[in-house]
């Protein structure tokens, strides 16, 4: 002890000598001049990394791949395949693959969100630019809470900021309650004469970037509104109400990303997790409902989505000597594995002999460069057909045949290549006007055509609305069989290291953390 008051004393009286320093000197003595600070920091490079962290992790973007391809793409059936890694094609048991989007979500998507958001709070700098991370956050967590459920939200994201390292899962009630107050607050705060944002993936080069935030951020509020037609249907009218004529206008208000090549964070996630693995790409089709759809109504963009692989194809290998052409495309049918038992594939009436004949994705639009479209024009009018069609609010035939058209033309933004001119896709729709008496089954089958790889987005439409008409499958050990399944299960390490709070957001499920249990807006 008396060894230990002498060090005490002596230190004392070199803090005393020290502190007749000038302040100034101390400071700049003892500072890293290679370290960054929180207020030095650049929060703009946030949102370039929470924007390309939306469309899928770097880990070999294997959330997409699983959850959202081999899941959810499968439910929709817009997918399909006779391969087990594809377990949404037969609603199969995949704890990893149904925790898979969760995993990644958290750890990549909310932790930038989350982090952009608190970097920029009452920072006169940043005033649009937090704004914008608002609008970011509500995106990021309205996809998480509509694969789950009930899901860590006011408390996530909050290990580093907060000390928080095991969240709540909010009800999701509560979570639409503030996605709603929070995209709406942010968009109506946006302001023309304060920041605009660089490094901006979605409206870099805007001619206006406040103006089509403002767009994106009243079609999200549309989207996020029309989840509650089930459920809160007086709250989803006076939301639809709020935003008309404040939505997308024209594909120029699309949002999307475009890719690099090969770079993790810069790579097409779809490609990335599908394509860029050799066996993956070989086991997956696109179902033959889909197909179907496309070439029983004579789509012009069938040869743009879909491709036939040449016979020799070897995944990395050259896809000239396929065909694009419509009468050659073909759609796998869903519920079906590679075995010898009624099952099989071979059993199927007309079979073609080999799953490799079948279509894929066109190489126009599955390439490692491709943009991902995030929300678009389309989707947005075909919200407002939907919410005319059903509630009588503005022009639902005129906001159909905005969508059709809009989702046709859009592909351009695929390259020249993608591009379907607009004398085209008007001719598509002369011959499929719209018909009040079928209006919410053709404006929700078409919402379900525009939203091919937007996986998530074509089954939350499709829970939501029960279009289009799908036929689930039953196969032997199923997890919903006859049923297509209504939300993911969570995940098994969030169970692991999250118990109390995971148990307690199960036993508000009825049925438990099954694939066929409802969520609150699934009603």
């Amino acid at each position: 002890m008396r060894l230990l008051s002498i060090y005490l004393l002596t230190g004392a009286i070199i803090l005393l000598t020290v502190t007749s320093c000038k302040k100034a000197d101390l400071l700049e003595t003892n500072t890293d001049p290679n370290s960054v600070s929180v207020d030095l920091f650049d929060a703009n490079n946030i949102l370039t990394a929470t924007q390309l962290y939306y469309t899928g992790s770097t880990d070999n973007a294997i959330d997409v791949e699983e959850t959202e391809i081999q899941g959810a793409g499968c439910f929709i059936q817009h997918w399909a395949s006779t391969s087990a890694y594809f377990f949404g094609d037969k609603y199969l048991f995949s704890p990893g693959g149904w925790g898979s989007f969760f995993d990644h979500a958290y750890t990549t998507q909310v932790k930038y969100a989350v982090d952009l958001y608190t970097n920029t709070i009452g920072k006169e700098q940043y005033k649009n630019l937090h704004q914008i991370s608002r609008i970011m956050k509500a995106l990021v967590f309205e996809r998480i809470t509509d694969v789950y459920g009930d899901v860590p939200y006011f408390q996530a994201g909050q290990a580093y900021h907060g000390s928080v390292y095991f969240p709540v899962y909010n009800k999701q009630q509560d979570i639409y309650t503030d996605l709603l107050k929070e995209v709406e607050q942010a968009t109506d705060s946006l302001d023309q004469n304060a920041d605009k944002p660089k490094g901006d993936v979605f409206y870099t080069g805007s001619n206006d970037q406040i103006a089509a935030w403002k767009r994106f951020g009243n079609t999200l509020l549309l989207r996020m509104a029309m989840r509650l037609t089930k459920v809160d249907p007086a709250t989803a009218q006076a939301y639809v109400n709020k935003v008309q004529g404040l939505t997308m206008a024209s594909n120029d208000d699309n949002a999307i990303v475009k890719h690099g090549t090969n770079d993790p964070l810069t790579i097409n996630r779809i490609y990335r997790g599908i394509g860029g693995d050799g066996a993956i790409q070989l086991s997956g089709q696109i179902s033959k409902t889909f197909i179907d759809f496309l070439k029983n109504n004579h789509d012009p963009r069938l040869p743009v989505l879909s491709y036939v692989y040449p016979t020799d194809f070897s995944p990395g290998g050259p896809t000239n000597g396929g065909s694009a052409a419509p009468a050659d495309q073909a759609g796998l049918p869903n519920g079906y594995d590679a075995g010898t038992t009624s099952h099989g594939i071979i059993n199927f009436p007309g079979y073609l002999g080999n799953t490799n004949l079948y279509s894929r994705p066109g190489t126009i639009i599955f390439n490692n460069t491709a943009p991902t479209l995030i929300l678009t024009y389309a989707e947005s009018e075909l919200l407002l057909a939907d919410a005319g069609a059903r509630w009588h609010i503005g022009d639902a035939e005129a906001h159909y045949q905005n969508g059709v058209i809009a989702a046709i033309t859009s592909l351009s933004a695929y390259g020249d290549a993608g591009t379907i001119s607009l004398e085209n896709a008007q001719a598509y729709y002369d011959a499929h006007p719209y018909n009040d008496a079928k209006g919410l089954e053709m404006i929700n089958t078409q919402f379900w055509a525009a939203t091919f790889f937007n996986e998530y987005e074509a089954w939350s439409n499709y829970r939501r609305t029960g279009y289009p008409v799908l036929m689930p499958v039953n196969y032997p050990g199923s997890q919903s069989p006859g049923a297509i399944p209504h939300r993911m299960a969570y995940s098994t390490v969030d169970k692991q290291v999250n118990l109390t709070n995971y148990n307690a957001a199960v036993s508000a499920l009825t049925g438990g953390d099954k694939i066929t249990s409802r969520m609150w807006w699934d009603k």
